[in-house]
């Protein structure tokens, strides 16, 4: 597959620079599975940081230390060992709760209008993640919506609840946002390339703050692209193929 190194950069490239800023300075980044943009973006904070930045995707074989999966995941989180962890849902709110079940009468399963893959281990680490990023592929009013149909997962907490962790942002192909866990809500940080914030507004199902002047998202610079697209994409092309292939053109080595 043919790739023009010299291109601008793509919607997906955007996201992964965006939440590669999230995660500067920090210790140990984990990456659930299903999840090439936050698994690109943290190579590339990886590679900006020298390599000091620690990661671990699950299901890569080369980019993770754990042997057991989730399970030591879990303990990992439990124990405040990481510093960020990226989550998405089938519907987002603006309290930043996150849906991962399904849409409609939920009890009526499995005659529900539609079912999402299931909430796993997120509602635990949703708590106990000092930094979570949630990020979204399509950014419209039926996912990032007025109040989600089930939580799988809950933004925020009453205050005599102990709760370390929770939602820092959300990265989707139009925008960043800033999530305020004073308010539980979120505030428009910044609109992508090309987009403005009267789109924004009318693409998003919740309402959230804004300042009167949008900033733009920075764009990667050429250093930064050139990484992506060369290092990065032989990195994350190890767990994610397919993803490498359609976004970069890059195959996964072959194994001597």
């Amino acid at each position: 597959m043919a790739f023009d190194i010299n291109q601008p950069p793509s919607a997906h490239e955007l996201m992964i620079s965006a939440i590669a800023d999230q995660l500067e300075g920090l210790r140990h980044i984990a990456v659930g599975a299903r999840s090439p943009i936050p698994g690109s973006a943290a190579h590339l904070a990886r590679l900006r940081s020298g390599g000091q930045l620690r990661i671990s995707i699950l299901g890569s074989r080369k980019h993770s230390p754990f042997v057991n999966g989730a399970m030591e995941l879990f303990d990992c989180a439990g124990q405040g060992r990481i510093d960020a962890f990226f989550l998405s849902g089938g519907q987002i709110d603006g309290g930043a709760n996150i849906n991962l079940v399904g849409v409609g009468d939920i009890a009526a399963y499995p005659k529900a209008k539609a079912r999402f893959p299931g909430s796993f281990g997120s509602a635990y680490l949703y708590y106990v993640v000092p930094r979570v990023i949630l990020f979204t592929l399509e950014h419209t009013p039926r996912v990032l919506c007025p109040k989600v149909d089930f939580v799988s997962a809950p933004g925020t907490s009453p205050p005599e609840v102990y709760r370390p962790g929770g939602p820092a942002a959300l990265i989707t192909p139009k925008c960043s946002f800033a999530f305020d866990k004073t308010k539980g809500r979120f505030r428009l940080l910044s609109t992508h390339q090309g987009v403005t914030a009267d789109e924004v507004r009318a693409a998003t199902g919740f309402d959230y703050d804004a300042p009167a002047e949008v900033p733009t998202t920075p764009v990667p610079d050429a250093d930064t692209l050139h990484m992506l697209r060369t290092e990065v994409a032989g990195l994350i092309a190890d767990t994610y193929p397919a993803f490498a292939l359609r976004t970069w053109g890059v195959e996964r080595a072959r194994s001597a």
